[in-house]
C-alpha cells in the first residue's frame, strides 16, 4: 500500500493536521541554548538522590505500573497549595492537562479560545479533537481584552499568564473579572508564574470555572521528565480523570518531583537568579533602544535593532539567522505580525547571556 493509500486511511481532519513545532534541541554540544526557556540550572540535589534511591531497591519499583493516580505526588502539591487532593490532576508534562481540558470540552459546537499569540499548541490540540477553535487578538499593548473574553462563546478559554511569547503577565483582578463574567471553563496556563510576581492560584476558592496549569519543566529544572498538574474545583478534575491515561506519569517521575516540590528554599534561589538575570537584560536591550517587553516569565521578547537603529521581520530573522550560524539558538515567530519582528530569548546564565550579546553585538556590525 502507498502512503498516499496509507493517509487515505486517516481521518481527513487528522490528515490535514499541521503538528506543534518544537523549539530546535541541537544533536552535538557546543550551543549555546537559550530557545526552549529551560531552566539554565540543574534541579535540586534531592531528585537525583531520590531516583537512586528508587533504583537501588535492585529496580524493583520499575517491573510495576505506577501509581495511577500519582496519588503521593497529588499529596505533595495540594499541600505545597493550601489545597486538597480532590482539587488536584497529575499530568505527563503540563501539555497532558492541556490536552486532557480540550478533549473534554471542545467539538465543533464547543469552540476552545485562546488569545493571540500565545502558546501555539492550543490550535494543534483543538486541530487533533476536530474542535472548533476561537482566537482573540492582542494588540502591541498586550492589554487583557477583557470585554472580548468574556463575551466569547467558547466552552472552555486558555489564558496564557505570563504569556507566551511575550512574558506580559496578568494580575489578579483582571482575571477576577473574567471569571465572574465569562460563562464557560477559564483555564490559566501559569508555565511561567513561579516567577512572577502574582499568581491565579487564591482565586481558586472563589471561582469553580477556574483552572490553574503548571509544569515542573521550567522553575524546577525536570524538562526531560515530563510532569505537570492541574488545580480545579473537584468536580472538573473527576472529568479530567474520567479521560486521562491510566498510567500517565511513570513512577520515577512521580518521585522525583516529589523531591524537587519539597526542596522549596533551593529552588527559590534558584528562581530569584533567574530573575535578576532577566532584569538586568530587559534594563540592558531597553536602554540600547530595543523594545522589550516587561517579562515576568524566564525569558525576554526583544526586538532587535541593526546598525541603522531599524527594526523589521526582515531584521529579526537576519538577527536570528546571524546567531544559529554561530551556534546560539533562540526563538523566532515569523507567523504572527505582532511577534515577526522580535525574537524570544531564554534567560540563561550569566556567561550564557554574555555569548548571546557578543554575537549580537558582531551580527549589528555584519548586518
Amino acid at each position: 500500500m502507498s502512503g498516499a493509500a496509507l493517509q487515505s486511511l486517516a481521518l481527513p481532519h487528522v490528515a490535514s493536521l499541521h503538528a506543534y513545532t518544537p523549539g530546535l534541541q541541537p544533536p552535538e554540544p557546543g550551543w549555546t541554548k537559550l530557545n526552549t526557556n529551560e531552566c539554565p540550572y540543574p534541579p535540586s540535589p534531592r531528585v537525583a538522590e531520590a531516583i537512586r534511591h528508587e533504583l537501588g531497591k535492585d529496580g524493583g519499583s520499575l517491573r510495576l505500573y505506577p501509581n495511577p493516580k500519582s496519588t503521593p505526588l497529588r499529596a505533595a502539591v495540594a499541600a505545597l497549595h493550601g489545597l486538597r487532593e480532590e482539587n488536584v490532576c497529575i499530568g505527563n508534562g503540563s501539555d497532558d492537562i492541556l490536552n486532557l481540558l480540550v478533549r473534554f470540552f471542545c467539538t465543533q459546537q464547543a469552540a476552545a479560545g485562546f488569545t493571540l499569540p500565545s502558546y501555539s499548541l492550543y490550535p494543534v490540540l483543538v486541530g487533533i479533537q476536530d474542535g472548533r477553535s476561537s482566537g482573540i487578538e492582542f494588540d502591541r499593548s498586550m492589554r487583557l481584552p477583557l470585554a472580548k473574553i468574556t463575551a466569547s462563546d467558547a466552552r472552555v478559554f486558555f489564558l496564557t499568564s505570563p504569556n507566551a511569547p511575550t512574558g506580559v503577565a496578568f494580575g489578579n483582578e483582571e482575571i477576577g473579572q473574567v471569571l465572574r463574567s465569562f460563562r464557560g471553563l477559564l483555564v490559566v496556563d501559569e508555565a511561567y508564574a513561579p516567577f512572577a510576581r502574582e499568581n491565579a492560584i487564591p482565586l481558586l476558592a472563589q471561582h469553580p470555572n477556574l483552572v490553574v496549569v503548571r509544569t515542573l519543566s521550567k522553575a524546577h529544572a525536570l524538562a526531560g521528565l515530563r510532569v505537570g498538574y492541574g488545580l480545579a474545583h473537584p468536580t472538573v478534575i473527576d472529568l479530567l480523570d474520567r479521560v486521562r491515561d491510566s498510567y500517565n506519569v511513570n513512577h520515577l517521575s512521580q518521585v522525583a518531583a516529589i523531591a524537587a516540590l519539597r526542596d522549596t528554599a533551593y529552588y527559590e534561589g534558584i528562581i530569584a537568579k533567574v530573575c535578576a538575570t532577566r532584569d538586568r537584560w530587559v534594563a540592558a536591550w531597553t536602554a540600547q533602544g530595543w523594545f522589550t517587553y516587561p517579562s515576568q516569565a524566564n525569558f525576554v521578547f526583544t526586538e532587535p535593532k541593526n546598525a541603522r537603529g531599524e527594526c523589521s521581520p526582515a531584521v529579526a530573522k537576519s538577527a536570528y539567522d546571524y546567531l544559529y550560524c554561530h551556534k546560539v539558538l533562540v526563538r523566532y515567530f515569523p507567523s504572527h505580525a505582532l511577534t515577526a519582528s522580535f525574537l524570544r530569548i531564554s534567560v540563561g546564565t550569566d556567561d550564557e547571556m554574555l555569548v548571546l550579546q557578543h554575537t549580537l553585538e558582531a551580527w549589528q556590525k555584519h548586518a
